[in-house]
């Protein structure tokens, strides 16, 4: 055998074994046990009304409208009813699920609920323009929670620049618009579009204490705020 075939062997042997490690590792890694998460439920009232202003306030837009009685769905949600309405709906890439329980009434939002009680919980809808989305839900006469749009100060790096707004549904829970600078957010939110509502960014909780282990779900990458 030549000095260069001999070479060449020598090389690819060695690349073998380099690579071999990463190929055992890539083998022996165990799936991700959370894949994804799926629509944000969300209980109301009065379908019909909550139907009306999510998609002629918020322009989402319906998928699907079923009823559904199946006792281990019941069970799976710990719901005493008689039933339950679904109703998903869309913005962008992202979905919700309405549900109206049939047969009981559930306990509403606590009228001086605040965002640091422990069971807040909001979605947050990524606009083009956060003043004149703003304008659409005055004209709604939607509940505000914020006194208007703030812009977050230039001394917090990593959110500088965002803009956000926090205000009710008619069931009175907490959702926020939210507008992205340009050097901030996810790619998708920058993209040219004719839209005023462009999706959901994220949906946030109130924990008692941060410091707590818990596991964290997967999620895109975002800039927190």
């Amino acid at each position: 055998m030549d000095q260069s075939r001999q070479s060449k062997l020598a090389f690819v042997l060695i690349l073998a074994v380099l690579l071999l490690p990463c190929a055992v590792l890539a083998q022996q890694a165990p799936s991700p046990l959370v894949q994804g998460v799926g629509p944000i439920e969300i209980t109301v009232s009065d379908m019909d009304r909550a139907l009306k202003f999510y998609s002629e306030v918020l322009s989402f837009e319906k998928v699907s409208d079923q009823n559904v009685d199946d006792t281990n769905y019941l069970g799976l949600e710990g719901a005493s009813a008689s039933g339950v309405r679904v109703v998903r709906m869309r913005l962008g890439d992202e979905y919700i699920e309405l549900m109206q329980f049939a047969g009981t009434q559930g306990r509403p939002v606590p009228a001086d609920s605040r965002s640091n009680d422990r069971w807040f919980q909001h979605i947050a809808i990524v606009v083009s323009d956060v003043r004149r989305a703003y304008e659409r839900l005055r004209d709604a006469h939607v509940e505000q929670i914020s006194s208007g749009p703030q812009r977050l100060p230039d001394w917090n790096v990593n959110a500088a620049g965002i803009e956000a707004f926090y205000f009710r549904d008619p069931d009175r829970h907490a959702l926020e618009l939210i507008h992205f600078p340009p050097d901030k957010g996810q790619s998708k939110w920058h993209s040219p579009a004719n839209k005023l509502f462009l999706g959901i960014d994220h949906s946030a909780i109130v924990i008692g204490d941060i410091n707590t282990k818990f596991a964290v779900l997967p999620r895109p990458a975002r800039t927190s705020h």
